[in-house]
């Protein structure tokens, strides 16, 4: 066989089978497109929270940190949500110790089954100082403490940033616990943004809501996969009714995350 066949026959056959070809070059394989980078539906929030009836509010801080919202500064009485502040603030105040026996019966109701007599006693052993001093610390711009606790005055800018960084603020031996208790609210208080959770996500939030009358419907959450955090509040106040104040916290919530899962 002629010598300039035979090196041509040997090229292929290399090529064919993955091997480098004469003279050490290598075919080249088409890259692989990357999946389009996810960023936060505002746009499709805004227009279906424009068609709900009430007032609605809310604040979303995406896997790159940037906040984009609607009415975000809106304040509101915090309701419930109130309790993840005085978890954190408690969790705090326990910074150089260990949690007693008491403390995790009484954690535990207020986050997970969100029980109001638990919170007003944490909300005694806390104090006001040290609620007003996790605010700052979180920059909260516009909160307002209040005795009656779920009358205070919080916006979703600060909940939002609040749940972005929401470990920070917890000591590292008491982590865990808080992610425990706030991934493991009981079953009758997931809806909202529990029933549109994206697939792969592990989602830490709290709800609060005016005695199921409607006139208070919010909710603040944290989304983690790996390194990336997404954080959500959706306040709602003036709802006809709880369930329909429920049904706006899904559909704001659905809208914001839309193809977070992917």
């Amino acid at each position: 066989m002629p010598i300039l066949v035979s090196a041509l026959l040997a090229c292929v056959v290399a090529t064919a089978a993955g091997l480098p070809a004469m003279g050490g070059a290598r075919v080249a394989r088409p890259n692989k497109p990357k999946p389009p980078r996810w960023h936060p539906h505002v746009a499709e929030a805004r227009r279906y929270a424009d068609r709900r009836a009430g007032d609605v509010a809310f604040a979303v801080i995406d896997p790159r940190g940037r906040m984009q919202g609607l009415h975000k500064a809106r304040a509101a009485p915090a309701a419930s949500v109130f309790k993840a502040m005085l978890l954190v603030a408690h969790l705090r105040k326990r910074h150089d110790s260990g949690l007693s026996a008491r403390d995790r019966a009484l954690l535990d109701p207020m986050i997970r089954r969100s029980d109001n007599v638990a919170a007003s006693t944490v909300r005694d052993l806390v104090g006001s100082r040290r609620i007003e001093r996790l605010a700052r610390v979180a920059h909260m711009r516009d909160f307002r403490y209040h005795p009656v606790w779920g009358q205070s005055l919080t916006s979703p800018r600060d909940q939002v940033r609040f749940m972005h960084r929401l470990m920070s603020y917890v000591p590292g031996q008491h982590r865990p616990y808080a992610r425990y208790l706030l991934s493991h609210i009981v079953r009758e208080q997931r809806w909202g943004i529990a029933r549109v959770k994206p697939r792969g996500w592990r989602l830490f939030f709290k709800g609060g809501w005016g005695s199921g009358t409607g006139l208070v419907d919010h909710q603040v959450a944290l989304l983690k996969r790996k390194r990336r955090r997404v954080a959500i509040a959706v306040f709602t106040e003036l709802n006809p009714s709880h369930g329909y104040g429920k049904r706006t916290l899904r559909g704001v919530s659905a809208r914001l995350l839309a193809g977070l899962g992917r």
